[in-house]
């Protein structure tokens, strides 16, 4: 983005970003910004005019002492502003996003990008953005990042506590460009440099295990899922499945879309999931039973596994389609939707809480497994997995009891 320089800029510029933020405001009267006709805000104690008084203060001050006059962007300045303005309101799940944010969002749910191929999510403990899966033969893979690496730095840009979303769109950029990640592996500071290309997201991975059992490793709920799921589930029962195990492990979420009709291929007749807004309005999104799977099912589950990942695990548990292995959820049990801002700019904003068809709300709860089992790591054999062993056992336990039951 062009600088633009501090020309005038004592001579209502703050006051001209004012007006515009104050106006969208009033326009988006969801957000319970302004909630009465004086004009003030949610608290009862700042009005319009107070803010607005404060702002040109501010200006007046920066206008007359500031030393770096003219380095000051404007169009900075009103990002700040709006971006402020949302964070203010303490919901991580609301956010604003600025014209190279907002196209790297709608990117990111077609599954298909400019960037580096590695999915990242942020520790429910520590708050760290880190990385949780590198996807083969990838930019991110060639330069040498890790599960569990943890990112510092992207290019000149401290990571910190920002929004997973803000850190993803730095990552991602023009195909052919370099970008610098700094991880944090195993107590040791790495600055990696990869190569950014377009990457086809392949979200469904799937074998045939031992004894017939089908495994479906799920990454996250793309657009493009859906059909990848689906030819995942229709090959394996080609090739004679008996039991089914859904790795949802590492799962951040991803479209509502995408998920409820991914579970059209599982469930029984009825909800799948239902939301409710800040007006008791509650929707419900259902499902006929014409696909209905009868088989023994697992899903697998972990701290990782957030948002559309729980309506799975939520609804396949609820309707005793499947059962949970696992550790609980993480426990995001809110909707959001993007508001396109008309100018190349949006804001996601949390509209909803959802339930499980039980109507069980999950929001900072999680799901909790129906078979517990911690993650062990083995030193001697780095590739076994006891959570995924616990899932093949309880699923042939269930072929075995229905078998016998025959």
């Amino acid at each position: 983005m062009e600088q633009k320089k501090k020309k005038g800029y004592g001579a209502g510029i703050v006051t001209g970003i004012l007006a515009t933020v104050l106006v969208s405001l009033l326009l988006l009267g969801g957000f319970r910004v302004i909630t009465n006709t004086a004009g003030s805000y949610a608290s009862g104690k700042v009005t319009e005019k107070e803010v607005s008084k404060k702002l040109n203060k501010l200006n007046a001050l920066i206008d007359k002492y500031y030393l770096y006059e003219d380095e000051i962007d404007t169009d900075k300045l009103a990002e700040g502003i709006y971006s402020g303005y949302t964070s203010a309101l303490g919901d991580k799940y609301t956010v604003y996003y600025d014209k190279d944010e907002t196209k790297a969002l709608m990117e990111s749910t077609s599954g298909t990008f400019s960037g580096v191929g590695a999915t990242l999510t942020k520790d429910a403990d520590t708050g760290y953005a880190t990385i949780v899966n590198v996807y083969e033969d990838s930019p991110a893979e060639k330069a040498g990042l890790k599960a569990g690496d943890i990112l510092e730095k992207i290019d000149d840009h401290e990571v910190g506590d920002e929004q997973l979303d803000t850190v993803v769109s730095w990552i991602k950029g023009e195909k052919g460009t370099e970008v610098k990640i700094t991880v944090l592996r195993d107590g040791e500071e790495l600055e990696l440099t990869a190569t950014r290309d377009t990457i086809e997201v392949k979200t469904v991975s799937y074998e045939m295990k031992e004894n017939q059992i089908g495994y479906i490793k799920v990454s996250e709920f793309d657009t493009v899922t859906y059909d990848q799921f689906k030819e995942a589930l229709d090959d394996l029962e080609k090739q004679g499945m008996q039991g089914l195990i859904v790795d949802l492990r590492n799962n951040p979420g991803g479209s509502l879309d995408t998920v409820t009709n991914m579970l059209r291929l599982l469930l029984p007749e009825g909800t799948i999931v239902s939301t409710k807004d800040k007006n008791g309005k509650t929707d419900e999104i259902t499902c006929d039973g014409t696909h209905e799977f009868k088989k023994p099912m697992a899903v697998l589950v972990n701290q990782y596994s957030a948002s559309a990942s729980e309506i799975f695990s939520g609804a396949v548990q609820d309707y005793g389609t499947a059962k949970i292995v696992g550790v609980t959820t993480y426990g995001k049990g809110v909707v959001q939707q993007l508001m396109d801002l008309g100018d190349g700019t949006c804001l996601k904003v949390t509209i909803a809480e959802y339930y499980t068809p039980n109507g069980r709300s999950i929001n900072g709860k999680g799901v909790e497994p129906d078979v517990k089992v911690e993650y062990q790591y083995d030193e001697e054999n780095p590739k076994a997995d006891n959570q995924l062993d616990q899932a093949l056992s309880t699923v042939q336990g269930e072929i075995s009891e229905s078998t016998q039951n025959r």
